[in-house]
């Protein structure tokens, strides 16, 4: 991720952050991605905690182990779907935007996803 896609990122966050319906939309737009998710998190009030950076590994890795099969057992395609259904909110919610903002969010957070996948 390039400083660029990291202020991108950040100011796109701002813009959408303060919208409570953005974390309502997002939350319905995965939860209607999988059946198997909206049945995981029937009971879950999650709330949307995005860091395209300053997180370290560790913490990461954490997270990792909180979720894996022995854990909340999110599985590692979930992750794909959490994704898709961030962007799709984003799309909505941010006024400015577009493929371009979209390929720096997905620079931004698929590092850090990965590495919590891998801890499955």
């Amino acid at each position: 991720m390039t400083s660029k896609d990291s202020d991108s990122v950040f100011q796109s966050y701002g813009r959408v952050c303060n919208k409570d319906r953005f974390f309502v939309d997002f939350y319905d737009h995965f939860m209607s991605s999988s059946d198997a998710i909206r049945a995981q998190f029937v009971d879950t009030d999650m709330q949307l905690v995005l860091h395209a950076r300053g997180m370290p590994d560790t913490k990461l890795r954490a997270l990792g182990k909180s979720h894996d099969r022995t854990g909340y057992n999110i599985k590692p395609e979930w992750y794909g779907l959490w994704l898709d259904a961030l962007m799709r909110t984003l799309r909505k919610h941010d006024p400015e935007f577009s493929d371009e903002l979209e390929a720096s969010w997905r620079r931004a957070i698929e590092p850090g996803v990965r590495l919590i996948k891998e801890a499955y």
